[in-house]
């Protein structure tokens, strides 16, 4: 059971580590409330206010609720929803780990606990200086950029506002990719597995534009995404393509087939491509018959990883002729990635390049002369 947090002496440092969210229950009434508070972030869906507002409340909200209530209803457990159960496990992981050296909190940028309650309490720890771990490996506005906005708004507002600083992504950081690689490895020893698909949440391609360098506009193709470099160090793309490659090179399975895709698209936009469904047919169609399936731009366990992944998807493999898909769990609270979490909140930030790129990145490291 988590509990509050350690108090703390006046102007120590804090950490803040903000997850996505979760409806509060697994009904038609929450899921339609959760759905308005996150796709009414105009950084989720980037319309025009008024256009936003009628898409949200008189189209997705109305008949995506019921849906999503039925998906979440298969997936929810005892203690509640998954995600909120995985995400407490890690924040009593990195409390354990860091002690009485600092308060920490978690959050949920979309419903509760909120952002605001969990700076209230670190301010109430002693906390003068609050270091903001966005739970998203990878980058994008939506995400990770939503975050930091809520955070800098709700600091703004003070009469004195504490130092806030926002930790970069984590994308191929050695603890996330290590537990990542993990749970890999416990599945190929444990099931016959053909090909290995990386399934990283969708983004619409006008996001990654938005967010690309103007003196080196993305191309959305394998070449630029090559490596993470000053020019590209807000891609989400880029991120995804790095993950998957530290994930292979730390699994040093030459003889696994190891695939790509996005999944969780909405809307009839352009979004990345391929999707992860697109994957899964083309690999049956080829007579692939076992497959397992990390998510490795999810690091709980959540509705995308375990109704869209682990039952839909699984579903849909086998009736295209598959034998099984496995799904990979996400890292969760495995010590790997607490002692990452907990080894980022203590050193802070270290700038490299424009300060967007991860801590360990030797692409980034390289681009930027170090």
């Amino acid at each position: 059971m988590t509990g509050s947090a350690p108090s703390a002496p006046a102007g120590r440092v804090g950490g803040l580590l903000v997850a996505l969210g979760t409806p509060a229950a697994p009904t038609t009434k929450a899921v339609r409330a959760y759905l308005r508070e996150f796709l009414s972030d105009p950084r989720v869906i980037d319309l025009p206010a008024p256009l936003r507002w009628m898409l949200v409340n008189l189209v997705i909200a109305p008949f995506r609720a019921p849906h999503s209530a039925a998906a979440y209803r298969r997936i929810w457990t005892e203690e509640g929803s998954p995600l909120r159960v995985h995400a407490e496990a890690l924040l009593d992981a990195v409390r354990a780990r860091l002690g009485d050296t600092m308060p920490v909190e978690l959050a949920m940028r979309y419903g509760a606990p909120s952002i605001a309650s969990a700076l209230q309490r670190l301010r109430a720890a002693g906390a003068r200086e609050i270091r903001v771990l966005p739970l998203y490996p990878q980058w994008a506005a939506s995400t990770s950029g939503s975050v930091t906005a809520r955070v800098y708004e709700l600091a703004a507002d003070r009469w004195e506002p504490e130092r806030i600083l926002v930790l970069p992504p984590f994308f191929d950081d050695p603890g996330f990719v290590g537990a990542t690689v993990g749970a890999i490895t416990a599945v190929l020893e444990a099931h016959p597995v053909e090909a290995l698909v990386c399934s990283y949440h969708g983004l619409p391609e006008r996001h990654v534009h938005k967010s690309s360098s103007e003196a080196a506009p993305c191309t959305l193709d394998d070449v630029c995404c090559a490596e993470v470099h000053a020019h590209n160090a807000r891609c989400y793309r880029a991120q995804c393509m790095a993950t998957t490659r530290r994930i292979a090179e730390a699994l040093g399975r030459p003889d696994l087939r190891i695939e790509y895709g996005f999944q969780s698209r909405l809307g009839r936009d352009p979004w990345l491509g391929p999707t992860t469904t697109e994957v899964l047919d083309r690999l049956a169609a080829e007579g692939v018959r076992h497959v397992a399936v990390a998510c490795p731009s999810f690091v709980a366990d959540c509705l995308e990883t375990l109704e869209e992944i682990g039952i839909a998807a699984r579903e849909r493999f086998i009736a295209q002729g598959g034998a099984n898909l496995v799904l990979v769990p996400a890292a969760n609270a495995d010590p790997r990635f607490a002692d990452a979490v907990a080894r980022m909140l203590q050193r802070g930030a270290q700038p490299v390049g424009d300060g967007l790129v991860s801590l360990s990145a030797p692409t980034a490291r390289r681009a930027d002369g170090a």
